[in-house]
């Protein structure tokens, strides 16, 4: 009976490492330090490309950037093209830094690198790129008057700023909390604050609800606030309301009865003209009216008595 061994071949240690860190250095290979980098407009941003490993001495680098469901190139050919002309550049070995950001260049951008010599030659990453845009004065829209009890709605509206902006509203320099149960202040009035859309609506108006208000439009780039507007509260007079239209109707039934008696008496009665109002002229003396073939043409004749 034969016995056979399987003798499993073993490597030292040292070489397996070795063998390792041949592979990679045959292989481009790509990191980033922020996949998710945001900066304010107008400042500078650095989109990190490094790399990590790589045996190509001259390898080929682009930036792409994807935006409205298509990519277009940002460098290409070792210069920087697009948008990004005259307002970025490639930091060695592949870092791009955009030194005056826009609102435009919110978008995800993809480092691309091509090593010819190595054994994984192509690597790639995305970076999602935000700019952020600080809100501009909104526009705020406060009622100038508003009867107690009645309702009243605010607004404030800003459409600038990015991320979207989020609202506060104050009055008299102090702010509305979003729900008034949880002031003492405002625990008695009856309104609901939408952050989201910046409007404030008053179900039922007191007294207690007039004074200055302003809004202030915000986001994580910064802040903007309208000027202060005043809105009154005031009692509806129900006594006034009531006596003038009692004035009213004593004034109509006082024209209504001139009207009648004026009937009466006559003063409206129309005369109505009947009759042919044309005069035959009369007949001179030694002059006879001859009618003509035409209608209305009439020619005289002039007899002498001798």
């Amino acid at each position: 009976m034969k016995i056979h061994v399987v003798q499993r071949l073993m490597f030292p240690l040292p070489f397996l490492s070795c063998f390792a860190g041949y592979l990679s250095v045959l292989a481009v290979v790509l990191k980033t330090n922020d996949e998710s980098p945001w900066t304010n407009e107008f400042e500078s941003i650095e989109l990190s490309c490094l790399i990590e490993s790589i045996s190509t001495t001259n390898p080929r680098i682009e930036w792409k950037k994807i935006q409205h469901g298509g990519p277009s190139y940002v460098f290409f050919d070792k210069k920087v093209s697009g948008d990004l002309e005259n307002r970025a550049r490639i930091r060695e070995p592949a870092t791009l830094v955009i030194t005056n950001a826009t609102r435009s260049d919110t978008a995800k951008y993809r480092c691309e690198v091509t090593a010819p010599d190595d054994q994984k030659s192509f690597d790639e990453i995305v970076i999602d790129l935000v700019v952020r845009v600080k809100p501009v004065v909104p526009k705020c829209s406060v009622p100038k008057s508003v009867p107690v009890g009645k309702s009243a709605e605010l607004r404030c509206v800003e459409e600038e700023g990015f991320p979207k902006s989020q609202y506060q509203w104050f009055r008299n320099r102090e702010e509305i909390p979003d729900d008034p149960k949880t002031s003492p202040k405002f625990f008695n009035s009856s309104y609901t604050l939408n952050s989201e859309t910046g409007t404030l609506k008053f179900s039922a108006v007191r007294k207690d609800d007039a004074g200055e208000y302003y809004c202030r439009a915000k986001n994580d780039a910064g802040h903007a606030e309208c000027g202060p507007q005043m809105m009154e509260v005031y009692d509806i007079n129900i006594a006034g309301i009531i006596l003038g239209v009692l004035v009213v109707v004593v004034v109509l039934l006082c024209i209504t009865v001139g009207i009648c008696c004026a009937y009466k008496r006559g003063y409206f009665t129309s005369q109505k003209q009947t009759g042919n109002n044309y005069k035959v002229p009369a007949k001179g003396d030694g002059v006879d009216y001859v009618r003509t073939e035409d209608e209305g043409d009439f020619r005289h004749k002039s007899s002498f008595v001798i």
